[in-house]
């Protein structure tokens, strides 16, 4: 298979970058190669939406993404911004006029020719839809694990939410079951949820430490509870925002273990929040 290489800011991290990393992946391994926050000032002239260290921690996490790599400050958003050396190469590339300095053109044709480099563009029909399906439910986690289950909205997924799952799926084999969109409004009124459950779903499903994702079939706090008795949950995982008395009298009473996580972010990475992310 060809190594695929993808350069860019990617400081927007949200289900479209997904989107485009998911089908580049399917041509090849993928090498994802970030522009570091001094080329996004120089190339834009305004910060990056975030750090490339919270970058680099965001799309190590992405199933979708075999490397991480970091451009060097000087590049030239016409040129990979390194030489791939021996193996067979791809730049996949965005069409002209929607990845703007991104997007593919002749000077990044010609560079590629020049180099045997297929460039292969990723355009928007490509990129249609959420294309994911949970892995069935098997009767028990393997290798004896503990299965774990994690509830929430998940409207924004940012850097603050895979800490949780990171931690999380230390726990076992972890299970993410999103509110639906009926119940994210129910709880929190018009307007919300910003994304729906099946670009949601997707988007929690995307990364390494999440077994499966699941929309909640209930209703209210307590509502991924047949997604929870379907699984056989051993353990219910949730941060200190997500505390309910409703959630821990339930695990008392079949047996569940419950378990509280501190809400932290990642060392060195800033902390985050959806409603922030939204602007309400």
């Amino acid at each position: 298979m060809k190594r695929v290489f993808v350069t860019g800011a990617f400081d927007d991290a949200r289900s479209p970058q997904l989107r485009f990393l998911h089908e580049a992946s399917r041509i090849g391994p993928v090498t994802l190669l970030l522009w570091p926050d001094a080329a996004i000032r120089a190339l834009r002239g305004t910060e990056a939406r975030m750090s490339v260290a919270e970058r680099i921690y965001y799309f190590e996490a992405l199933r979708y993404v075999d490397k991480v790599a970091v451009a060097p400050n000087g590049l030239d958003p016409d040129r990979l911004g390194l030489e791939p050396g021996a193996e067979s190469a791809a730049w996949a590339l965005y069409p002209a006029g929607e990845g703007g300095l991104e997007g593919v053109n002749p000077v990044k044709l010609a560079w590629c020719r020049s180099r045997g480099i297929e460039a292969r563009e990723i355009g928007a029909v490509a990129r249609e839809g959420f294309p994911y399906a949970p892995p069935s439910i098997t009767p028990a986690a393997p290798g004896g694990q503990k299965r774990v289950v994690v509830t929430g909205c998940y409207d924004w997924l940012h850097t603050g939410h895979l800490r949780f799952f990171e931690e999380a799926s230390g726990l076992g084999e972890l299970n993410v079951v999103i509110g639906s969109d009926a119940n994210v409004r129910l709880l929190k009124g018009e307007g919300h949820p910003l994304f729906s459950e099946a670009e949601r779903s997707y988007v929690a499903g995307s990364f390494r430490d999440v077994t499966r994702c699941l929309v909640s079939s209930g209703k209210g706090w307590l509502d991924a509870e047949p997604e929870i008795e379907a699984l056989g949950a051993d353990r219910y995982v949730v941060n200190e925002d997500g505390d309910k008395a409703e959630k821990r009298r339930y695990c008392e009473e079949r047996g569940i273990e419950y378990i509280v996580l501190k809400r932290r972010p990642k060392d060195g990475l800033p902390r985050r929040s959806s409603s922030d992310l939204r602007g309400y």
